[in-house]
């Protein structure tokens, strides 16, 4: 076994947003390599059913505000935490900025004072590559350059997690590291109103409806597989040269939507096509294609599952799980059908 898993056996870890797709994949594996999980979840925006039923895995419910449960997980003393938790997406910042704010911004600082109280080791942050850079940045996105121009409160609060983690690495000298998601997809996510395009994607697929696209079509994004991102995660959690780093964790590969929109119709035998919408005021990126460069020289990640193969293992994630899948996919109470298929929010 590589050095870097071998790490986390017997190790404690708490993992917040433990029951989403990247928190359950990360719990799982950490699991699976014998380290002791403790997840945290409010299951706002994952589903109980997603979490690992696997011994050393233990699931508290509750919210990163709730002082009572972080003193419950914290009590447990954790050394490496990963915090996945966040008031997900965009356009669910949009309409409830203040909760984003609560949750993205005063969560996050009192994750960081509680594992500064109790000696944590190490404290990873999932910030997010979309957030960061604004909608001017040059392609290939890099580390050093960041926008202060950003388009939703999500983005913002984004950004703000990372200023806490570098306010808590130089005066408390705390272990952070900030890995930059782009785009993740791949099993269990559910779909949803407030959920990204993939998962949505295949869900009106299965269903035989029209895959509606906000804008071109021809507008780009990194897509990651949710097992690389994991394994960048992984790494990590273990490796000295990440501490106080950012570093994009994603594909280094572009996608168009439309070919996202007509790969997944086909994958699903779904001859209902595509239809246009309007782009959202908010949605300004035309194209996201990250540089993986520092990840590569920090941590040794190279992603390895191609979107074709990822893809692939994502709808049949779906198929194997549907009934339960289709009882969590929820749009928003008064929301009618014309306007679900319209809304795919993307981050």
């Amino acid at each position: 076994m590589e050095e870097y898993l071998s790490f986390y056996q017997g190790k404690k870890v708490l993992v917040t947003g433990g029951a989403g797709a990247i928190g359950s994949n990360l719990s799982r594996a950490l699991a699976e390599l014998g380290a002791q999980v403790i997840i945290l979840d409010d299951l706002s925006s994952g589903v109980r059913w997603n979490v690992p039923s696997l011994p050393g895995v233990l699931f508290v419910e509750g919210d990163i505000l709730d002082e009572v449960k972080l003193k419950r997980v914290f009590f447990e003393r954790p050394r490496v935490v990963f915090h996945l938790a966040a008031f997900f997406a965009n356009q669910n910042s949009v309409d409830h900025p203040e909760r984003d704010l609560m949750v993205n911004g005063l969560g996050t600082l009192r994750l960081l004072e509680y594992s500064v109280f109790t000696g944590v080791e190490r404290f990873v942050y999932a910030s997010s590559g979309c957030s960061i850079y604004g909608s001017e940045s040059p392609l290939p996105l890099r580390e050093e350059f960041m926008s202060m121009h950003l388009s939703t409160p999500y983005q913002i609060t984004k950004m703000l997690g990372e200023l806490y983690c570098n306010f808590f690495y130089n005066h408390y000298g705390l272990a952070v590291v900030k890995p930059r998601f782009f785009n993740s997809y791949g099993p269990g996510e559910v779909p949803g109103q407030y959920r990204n395009v993939i998962p949505n994607f295949i869900y009106w697929a299965m269903k035989g409806l029209p895959l509606p696209i906000t804008g071109t079509g021809e507008e780009t994004r990194d897509f990651t597989f949710v097992g690389d991102i994991v394994d960048g995660l992984l790494r990590a959690g273990v490796m000295e040269s990440a501490v106080g780093q950012e570093f994009n964790l994603a594909s280094g590969r572009e996608t168009r939507i439309i070919d996202l929109a007509h790969m997944i119709n086909e994958a699903t035998g779904n001859k209902a096509g595509i239809r246009f919408a309007a782009r959202r005021k908010w949605d300004t990126k035309s194209r996201l294609l990250a540089s993986i460069d520092r990840a590569r020289r920090l941590i040794g990640y190279e992603p390895k599952t191609s979107f074709e193969k990822g893809l692939r293992r994502t709808v049949q994630w779906f198929r194997d799980n549907w009934d339960k899948i289709e009882a969590s996919a929820h749009f928003g109470p008064g929301v009618s059908s014309a306007v679900r298929e319209m809304t795919v929010p993307r981050e």
